[in-house]
């Protein structure tokens, strides 16, 4: 194998001042040699060109192809044994990445590792969730948004009890390493998502493929968040429930399961109907308070 063990795949798309944080904290989160690749989705501000170096390339995607395909580039024809897929307004502590990487080698089934997910004001964002079911998820929307510690939104969301290392159902796009030989056994992200559900969906097709998804919460990062989509929240608002109806039609496909499709479809064209008229619907259920990060050692599906 030539070339560096690690790839970090960021998936830019006019990041401002959010991609220079993002490469600075790198620097201190991994002493594994490595390698970024800038997918770059048409950005317009040049600060993915500044931040060309050594180390940095920028390839430009042609157009603003969606998260999933944009990664799925920026990995190609790496021969490494882990990639890491993340957004730019991401922010490593210090020795994250690494351990990350310890946690893969612990298990050696894992084909995707996630960490603690910070928000900005310290909150644990519940980065690790259960798949949707239909009694759940339908749970979780409706109740979500104004009452977040519902029995439905704490399951899917698993926000009782400590963080612990171990496996879970799927894991935050925003942030997660993957064993590159997992990654390309599913033929990486599925390009028919745009935006949103495109980890999920990954999360799901590996554990078919009988990998496991790993939860690290002793690796920590912090995610701004809503950079790039809150330039366009009304068309990322629309693509959101259309990617979870995509996924779930998926989960329930075949001529038995059309009335439930039907059901589906028509209750989550309401949801956005509302969320688009209610700010709090759309922006889904907050961590709640048993949610709380722990202190850092030494944080797109459905919200």
């Amino acid at each position: 194998m030539s070339g560096p063990p690690l790839r970090v795949v960021v998936v830019t798309f006019s990041p401002g001042p959010a991609l220079p944080e993002f490469l600075r904290s790198l620097r201190t989160a991994t002493t594994t040699p490595h390698e970024v690749v800038l997918a770059d989705n048409g950005s317009d501000d040049g600060v993915p060109e500044a931040a060309v170096g050594p180390d940095t390339r920028l390839l430009r995607t042609g157009g603003n192809l969606g998260y999933g395909r944009a990664a799925n580039l920026g990995a190609s024809g790496f021969g490494g044994d882990w990639l890491v897929v993340a957004n730019p307004d991401v922010v490593w502590t210090p020795g994250a990445l690494d351990e990350l990487l310890a946690a893969g080698r612990r298990w050696p089934r894992a084909g995707c590792l996630g960490p603690a997910i910070r928000t900005p004001d310290g909150r644990l964002y519940p980065s690790a969730r259960a798949f949707p079911s239909l009694g759940r998820g339908t749970g979780h929307a409706l109740f979500g948004w104004w009452w977040p510690a519902n029995p439905w939104t704490r399951s899917y969301r698993a926000e009782t009890g400590s963080p612990v290392e171990g496996t879970t159902g799927w894991l935050s796009g925003a942030c997660m390493l993957l064993r590159r030989e997992a990654f390309e056994s599913v033929a990486g992200f599925d390009p028919a998502y745009f935006m949103y559900c495109e980890d999920m969906d990954l999360c799901a097709r590996l554990a078919q493929a009988g990998w496991l998804n790993v939860y690290v919460p002793s690796a920590v990062v912090t995610h701004l968040g809503g950079h790039a989509t809150s330039r366009a929240a009304g068309p990322m608002l629309r693509e959101h429930h259309r990617a979870l109806y995509r996924y779930l039609s998926r989960q329930y496909s075949g001529p038995a399961w059309a009335p439930v499709r039907a059901v589906l479809g028509v209750g989550l064209l309401l949801r956005y109907l509302l969320a688009a008229r209610v700010r709090a619907v759309g922006e889904g259920a907050a961590p709640t308070r048993s949610a709380e990060v722990l202190d850092a050692p030494g944080e797109g599906g459905p919200p």
